[in-house]
């Protein structure tokens, strides 16, 4: 049977320490992540992340992920430059292949939804 877990409060869910993001380009950003849940067999991830401002490279080439802004804003630059600015509510579907930036303008939490082939 599937458990039918919910989570609550994600805005105020404990989310573990920051450490400093690898993919930053700009900002002195700093990170932390909670998994939620995670498939026995790895194919999908749900989560909890939240970063600080400044501005990071993303590359979606092993997964798909569908984010749910929860707090803050972002701008989001696709490879091909096309931007757009999202904030609490928005959900957002990066595609396997996705690549671009993130430009976080305000610290930023989000659900995250990562979906890979196995």
């Amino acid at each position: 049977m599937i458990d039918l877990a919910t989570y609550h409060d994600l805005a105020a869910a404990e989310i573990g320490p920051f450490s400093p993001k690898p993919t930053s380009i700009e900002g002195d950003q700093v990170e932390a992540a909670r998994t939620l849940f995670k498939s026995e067999d790895g194919s999908v991830e749900i989560g909890l992340w939240e970063c600080t401002p400044g501005r990071f490279t993303a590359d979606r080439t092993r997964s798909s992920e569908t984010c749910h802004i929860i707090s803050g804003l972002v701008e989001m630059r696709r490879a091909d430059g096309e931007t757009r600015k999202l904030g609490p509510g928005d959900l957002l579907v990066l595609p396997r292949g996705w690549k671009g930036e993130w430009r976080i303008i305000e610290r930023t939490r989000k659900l995250y939804m990562m979906h890979s082939a196995r």
